[in-house]
């Protein structure tokens, strides 16, 4: 079962910028804007609820500017498939980024492993004593 919840932003809370991609196409290139840049508003956004989007500006807070996400995709030929791939690139971050973080659960060292661990000092300890140098002439 998956912990990631699917998450709709609005379109109204959405910012395109379109520029010319670089890369394969010939002419296509050259005079097309096919590069997608999708600005949204973390911090002033309505469809999550105040405690997800603390969360998630906590998360991306490394990606975020002024408020803001910034995702680009210029991996398609097409402005409407970059669009499409930005739009669930963006929705895909928000999602893990809301995930709430799993709580621990307190487990106890077994007598096994703590044998094993104590046994391992003895033994390390043991070689170090014996490198003190007691003995070399």
């Amino acid at each position: 079962m998956s912990r990631e919840t699917r998450v709709r932003i609005p379109d109204a809370e959405l910012s395109w910028r379109f520029s010319r991609s670089s890369g394969p196409g010939g002419q296509h290139v050259n005079t097309s804007d096919t590069r997608v840049e999708l600005i949204w508003s973390l911090a002033t956004t309505r469809a999550l609820t105040p405690e997800q989007r603390d969360r998630a500006m906590e998360a991306l807070r490394s990606r975020l500017t002024d408020g803001s996400i910034t995702v680009v995709s210029s991996q398609y030929r097409s402005q409407l498939r970059n669009r499409d791939a930005a739009r669930v690139r963006l929705e895909e971050l928000v999602a893990r980024a809301i995930v709430p973080p799993r709580t621990r659960r307190a487990t106890k060292p077994s007598r096994a492993s703590q044998a094993r661990r104590l046994d391992e000092k003895k033994r390390r300890s043991e070689v170090k004593r014996r490198r003190s140098g007691a003995g070399w002439d």
